[in-house]
């Protein structure tokens, strides 16, 4: 048995490396490994038991926006737990560095486990029955302000300059 060799483990049976799914089971493969535990491989192999496979086809669309870092894991982490796999996405136009945990996310899910994931959402009551997407509200507002702060501060230029 080589070191990439891959087993199923449902019915045990060897791949090459280079499938990711059981051609009997349908199930994420994992990496084989003789006697010892592959410490590197575990976290990544029991995320990757979780996942159905007829959930992972198709272009990736948001199913929800989450306020920062951790409420998109939490939500993440319901997601896996029905077997929809998921990845996050700074959303767009909010400028925090990377390095940060704070900032709005969306939770990206293959296109295939939409339905799924918004269904489990609606359960857990984390979004409403229509998703509003990106509060534009709430940007347009934090807009308007400070286009007033800064006509304010260009007004009060002008009369001490003029």
């Amino acid at each position: 048995m080589s070191d990439g060799a891959l087993v199923c483990p449902s019915c045990a049976e060897f791949h090459p490396a280079d499938e990711r799914f059981c051609r009997n089971c349908r199930v994420p493969l994992v990496f084989a490994h003789s006697g010892e535990e592959r410490d590197d491989a575990s976290a990544t192999a029991q995320r990757a038991r979780k996942i159905k496979p007829q959930y992972t086809e198709g272009s990736l669309v948001r199913v929800v926006y989450a306020s920062n870092q951790t409420e998109a894991e939490f939500i993440q982490s319901m997601l896996l737990d029905e077997g929809v796999p998921s990845t996050l996405r700074r959303t767009r136009g909010f400028d925090v560095p990377d390095m940060l945990a704070a900032g709005p996310r969306d939770v990206m899910v293959p296109a295939s486990g939409h339905a799924v994931a918004r269904e489990v959402l609606l359960q857990a009551e984390l979004v409403p029955e229509s998703d509003p997407g990106i509060p534009v509200r709430q940007v347009l507002m934090f807009m308007l302000v400070t286009l007033a702060i800064v006509a304010l501060i260009a007004l009060i230029g002008t009369e001490l300059l003029g």
